[in-house]
């Protein structure tokens, strides 16, 4: 038998120094639940149509054989994909495997002779190649290039479109004029924000370092076609070098599943520091939403929080404006059990044969903004999905109704202290 209600209330915990919201008080006025203020979820994401014809044009004029296999094919790689490991990395974990498989004597003290030494470099390096992950840059060719455009054009576009929404949603007022999109490939990023903020903005700058990934970005603007025709909208500009002039700064700045490309670490924290003086508005970085992924969103937010610019261009401070509610060390990271802070986001896909009718991107983001942000609200977010069960909600938080009718990626309307994270996210 169910328990009464009243012993249900008694069994429900309280979270210290958060503030409690009884769910019958009328806390979100005429506004239903599942509209409360803290819903940020898309429903199922479309493409321009305009764009779809462009891309299905591309495949069609193409004589490629075997595109379906390439396009799995590529889509695994990518999502497997890890930094390059560091030369510092790779020298201790040398030593390590020197350690292990060197041959104890009686007389550890001699010398190795030149036979023993070549012979135990060789079974050292032979253990590296076959434990170590072999990072290799990816030369998009224009086969390549329509490849992944047929494999991630779609799924892409939803996840940037999915971040730009945030944006939209709690600073309505915000309107870019400038946009400049790094590492920027298809152009889905340029499409995401044409839909989002077209009616502002004037410029689309795309720097990517493949000319082939270029040219066939430049197609799709112009519907696909094979001679020159106008841009499907304009102020869109191709680059394969960022401006290097420091006064010029962008609204918006997006990296869209472009930091893994980069060779090391040293070349990402130079990166990422350029991007951030670049930006005048928000800084949007969006990667797979595995680990690794949400390890080098996190290694980018040290990196700006951090500062050590020589010469400030800008005196704004950087501020964390999704997905985190705090500029305290990510909880997710935990050393002993590392999860990663990701999102799910529907999408229709592009009409290829092999596609389903409806798919899933699951993605990790990071938006810093110039400045805190006036009235923003530090509000916590659902990290995982909602499990609704009957009459309760598997939730740290008591806001019953509005958590039931929430979705992972979403925020509660719960003021926290300051300076304190949410428990659990």
């Amino acid at each position: 038998m169910a328990a009464p209600a009243a012993a249900r209330r008694a069994f429900a915990s309280i979270i210290p120094r958060v503030s409690q919201v009884d769910n019958s008080s009328d806390f979100l006025g005429n506004v239903p639940h599942r509209r409360h203020p803290g819903v940020l979820h898309l429903r199922n994401v479309r493409l321009p149509a305009e764009l779809v014809k462009a891309a299905q044009l591309l495949v069609e004029q193409s004589t490629m054989h075997g595109l379906k296999d390439q396009v799995v094919a590529l889509t695994n790689y990518l999502w497997s994909r890890k930094r390059p490991l560091e030369a510092s990395e790779l020298q201790r974990r040398g030593q390590q495997l020197r350690e292990k498989v060197q041959p104890h004597t009686a007389d550890s003290s001699s010398p190795l002779t030149d036979a023993e030494e070549e012979k135990l470099q060789k079974r050292v390096l032979n253990r590296l190649r076959k434990t170590t992950y072999h990072w290799e840059a990816l030369r998009y060719t224009d086969e390549l290039s329509l490849v992944y455009m047929a494999a991630r054009l779609d799924g892409g576009f939803a996840a940037v479109s999915r971040a730009f929404h945030e944006i939209q949603k709690r600073v309505p007022a915000f309107a870019p004029r400038t946009l400049l999109d790094f590492g920027s490939g298809t152009g889905s990023v340029s499409w995401a924000a044409h839909g989002a903020w077209g009616q502002t903005l004037r410029e689309y700058l795309c720097v990517d370092s493949s000319a082939p990934m270029l040219a066939l970005a430049e197609r799709l603007l112009q519907g696909g076609s094979e001679s020159p025709q106008a841009p499907l909208f304009p102020g869109v500009y191709f680059r394969q070098f960022l401006p290097v002039s420091p006064k010029v700064k962008f609204d918006l700045v997006v990296s869209a599943f472009s930091l893994n490309e980069l060779p090391s670490l040293a070349e990402r924290r130079e990166t990422i520091r350029t991007l951030w003086r670049k930006t005048d508005g928000f800084l949007v970085l969006v990667e797979n939403g595995t680990k690794e992924g949400h390890q080098m969103l996190m290694e980018a937010r040290e990196i700006v929080l951090g500062g050590g610019d020589k010469v400030v261009h800008d005196p704004r401070e950087a501020h964390v404006f999704a997905p985190c509610p705090h500029h305290l060390p990510c909880p997710r990271l935990n050393p002993k059990r590392p999860l990663p802070c990701n999102y799910l986001q529907a999408y229709y896909p592009l009409p290829f044969r092999w596609n389903p009718a409806l798919k899933e991107e699951l993605f990790s983001f990071l938006i810093l903004r110039r400045g805190p942000g006036a009235g923003e609200k530090s509000w916590p977010r659902i990290t995982q999905a909602v499990l609704g069960r009957a009459q309760h909600v598997h939730c740290h938080l008591d806001l019953y109704r509005c958590a039931r009718l929430s979705h992972w990626g979403d925020r509660l309307p719960v003021t926290m202290p300051p300076g304190e994270a949410v428990p659990g996210e």
